[in-house]
């Protein structure tokens, strides 16, 4: 915007400098012109007096010399001869530059004429002699003299033109900041909040409908943070409600006894009721988190995994499922929190136990790249009969396709690194869940669903 508004002023500020620049400076040359002849028709008209009393040569030739105060050789006088005086001769004072045919004619109309010459221009002035005879006065104007000062007054024309046009670009390139400056703080705006940065505001200034955009958009900061308080509250709220039934669980995991499948149940609880306190501090946080883990943060997935498939590993013997893990025989940093890769891990592979028979056998993979770490969940079960529905944010269970709330805790890890989720059909005949997380927040290659070879089981 504040470059197009510079070339519109730009071309405007143009047009009109040539518009009537060019016409001024035309004039000027017609006034140089016309002062130069205007000169030259008055040292004419002072030999007029001169020849109306006498055609001497001495007494005309002093006047010439008068008449031209330092300008020699410019002025001719052609007196012709008298007929009434036998034996006169014709008079002819100073250096005649006109051509014969052009003294005849002026002398024949009685007229003053111009004639081009080498070099300029004479003028031809007739005067009437007292023996009736008609004389011509010659003054030759110099092409110099014709043009003197018309390049000076053009370049003075040049110069407050392109002065015209400077001062129109700065102009224009002020009003274009003024218009361009709040512009781009909304957009910067609007990017921060869309990164989650809620404390984004625009200052209130600029052109009028700038500064209604500006206002209009702090509201609707104001009213996304205040969504986004009561959703928390919500929250809170909700997960306080689970303390009581929780708290049953647990008076009844005590009593269950001893053995693997009473350990493991009091195991469940404790973790559950960890991850509810966990949600409750979360969604009582005043302020919403706006800016990436430091490089200190994060967890190694495969030491996350491999606690996880230990914890499953339990119920998988008892149903008789086949487990192999891949790619987890090193550490592999990722920007996640362990307490986030747990429940997405822990989400993944409940929906596994959940919606595959007994018997089903199913892996998890690991693949460590440059720009990601990619988690593969996979399982050998009748698949997932419409993974479009199954994506879909916030269907938790309302719609046919729907894994429930698992895939959104997954797809909310994977986005808060760059990364995503997709579905596919997997080499076990199942489904294939592919957890995508991004290293230094790089985009993820374009969304499509595809089966992946994985390395050979460990």
């Amino acid at each position: 915007m504040r470059w197009a508004l510079v070339k519109v002023c730009l071309a405007v500020t143009v047009m009109v400098v040539v518009a009537f620049a060019v016409p001024l400076g035309m004039v000027i040359k017609e006034m140089a012109r016309d002062r130069a002849f205007s000169n030259a028709e008055r040292q004419a008209a002072a030999i007029g007096p001169t020849l109306s009393i006498t055609t001497d040569r001495d007494a005309l030739e002093r006047a010439v010399a008068s008449t031209q105060s330092g300008a020699e050789n410019r002025m001719a006088v052609h007196v012709p001869a008298d007929p009434a005086v036998t034996g006169s001769a014709p008079v002819e004072i100073g250096r005649q530059r006109a051509p014969d045919e052009d003294l005849a004619t002026t002398r024949k109309v009685i007229k003053a004429s111009t004639t081009d010459v080498s070099g300029g221009s004479v003028l031809l002035q007739p005067t009437a002699l007292s023996s009736g005879q008609i004389a011509i006065v010659e003054v030759f104007v110099p092409e110099a003299e014709v043009t003197n000062g018309v390049a000076t007054a053009w370049l003075v024309l040049a110069g407050v033109g392109i002065g015209l046009i400077i001062g129109s670009v700065a102009v224009a390139d002020r009003l274009g900041v003024r218009m361009v400056r709040p512009a781009q703080r909304l957009a910067g705006a609007a990017q921060d909040l869309g990164e989650g940065k809620l404390g984004a505001r625009v200052p209130e200034e600029g052109p009028t409908e700038l500064r209604q955009a500006a206002v209009a958009f702090n509201s609707m900061a104001d009213q996304v943070v205040q969504l986004l308080a009561n959703e928390r509250e919500l929250a809170a709220d909700l997960s306080h409600r689970l303390r009581t039934p929780l708290t049953v669980l647990r008076l009844n995991a005590a009593s269950l006894g001893e053995g693997p499948a009473a350990d493991q149940t009091r195991a469940a609880v404790e973790q559950l009721e960890r991850e509810v306190d966990t949600i409750i501090r979360t969604a009582r946080e005043a302020k919403p988190k706006t800016q990436p883990d430091g490089p200190g943060a994060g967890c190694d997935a495969c030491e996350v995994i491999l606690d996880r498939m230990a914890f499953w590993s339990a119920l998988a013997e008892d149903e008789g499922r086949e487990v192999r893990l891949a790619g987890v025989d090193r550490p592999v940093r990722i920007p996640v929190a362990r307490a986030d890769l747990v429940a997405a891990l822990d989400a993944l592979l409940g929906n596994v136990f959940r919606h595959t028979p007994e018997g089903t056998a199913f892996s998890v993979d690991v693949h460590n790249g440059e720009e990601a770490v990619i988690v593969l969940v996979s399982d050998a079960g009748p698949g997932i009969a419409d993974p479009r529905a199954a994506m879909v944010r916030g269907n938790s269970g309302g719609r046919a396709g729907s894994t429930g709330l698992g895939l959104d805790i997954v797809r909310r890890v994977a986005e808060s690194t760059g990364g995503d989720v997709r579905i596919g059909h997997s080499v076990l005949g199942g489904t294939e869940v592919r957890l995508w997380i991004g290293l230094g927040r790089r985009t993820p290659p374009p969304r499509r669903s595809h089966r992946l070879r994985r390395p050979a089981p460990a």
